[in-house]
C-alpha cells in the first residue's frame, strides 16, 4: 500500500454489519488505502467501540474513521485514539457529550421507520413491513436480503452516552441522505452543522453505501485527500 494513503476502518449501524460496506471496500482498497470493516457487536457502545480499537490495530495510520447512522456515536467515541486522523459520518447519529440516541431523535420528528421496529427479548428488529423505510431506494430482492441479515441490537445501547465527542478535536466529514426515514434529514444537517464538518447532500435513502456508493466514495475520497 502506497504510505501516502491514509487507512480506512469502517463503524456500521444497528441493523447491519461490516459487510454493508461491500459495495465500496474493493475500489478503496484498489485505490491503495487499507481497509477493514470492523464487526460490532452490537451489544453496549463499549463493546462497539472496542471492536473499532481492534480494527486499528489492523492497519497501519493514519486511519479515517467512518461511520454510518449508529456508527456516527461509535466513532465520536472511538476517534480519540490517536491513530485517528479524521471522521466521516454517512446518515449518522453524531453526539454531543452527554447525549443519548433518545436525546438526538427526539429533537426532530421521529422517523417513520421507529413506528416499525419489534422488541423481542430485550432485542431490537426491523419489521418486515419496516423494511423499506431502511432501504426503500434499493430493488426489492435487495431489501429482502437486507431484511434478512438485518442486525438485532440491545435496546440499552439507546440510552447511551460519549464522554469526549471525537470530532471536537478532528476534522470530520458527512453525508446528509436527504431521503431518510430512519434518521431524519434535519437532525443530520443539526449534527453536520453542530460539528463545524464539511458536508454534502445525496438523494438516498438511509444506507446510501448500497443504494448510492459512488456518492459515499466520493466523500470518502475528499476526506481522505485532506488529511
Amino acid at each position: 500500500m502506497s504510505p501516502s494513503k491514509p487507512s480506512i476502518v469502517f463503524a456500521h449501524g444497528l441493523w447491519a454489519d461490516g459487510s454493508c460496506y461491500s459495495k465500496l471496500i474493493p475500489v478503496l482498497q484498489s485505490e491503495g488505502h487499507e481497509v477493514v470493516s470492523a464487526q460490532n457487536p452490537l451489544d453496549s457502545l463499549a463493546g462497539d467501540v472496542e471492536a473499532v480499537h481492534h480494527a486499528l490495530g489492523r492497519v497501519g495510520g493514519p486511519t479515517l474513521l467512518v461511520g454510518h447512522s449508529w456508527g456516527g456515536y461509535v466513532i465520536t467515541a472511538a476517534g480519540t485514539d490517536e491513530r485517528v486522523a479524521g471522521l466521516v459520518y454517512i446518515a449518522a447519529l453524531a453526539p454531543d457529550a452527554g447525549e443519548t440516541p433518545q436525546d438526538l431523535i427526539g429533537k426532530f420528528e421521529p422517523p417513520p421507520l421507529f413506528s416499525h421496529l419489534d422488541n423481542e427479548e430485550g432485542r431490537i428488529w426491523i419489521s418486515r413491513d419496516g423494511i423499506s423505510d431502511f432501504v426503500g431506494d434499493l430493488p426489492e430482492a435487495e431489501q429482502r436480503v437486507v431484511w434478512a441479515t438485518q442486525g438485532a441490537p440491545r435496546a440499552e445501547v439507546l440510552g447511551s452516552t460519549v464522554e469526549d465527542p471525537a470530532w471536537k478535536s478532528k476534522p470530520s466529514w458527512f453525508l446528509v441522505t436527504t431521503q431518510d426515514r430512519a434518521v431524519n434529514p434535519d437532525l443530520q444537517r443539526f449534527a453536520a452543522q453542530r460539528m463545524g464538518a464539511t458536508s454534502v447532500e445525496v438523494p438516498s435513502a438511509h444506507v446510501p453505501m448500497l443504494s448510492r456508493p459512488e456518492a459515499v466514495l466520493d466523500l470518502i475520497r475528499t476526506a481522505a485527500a485532506s488529511l
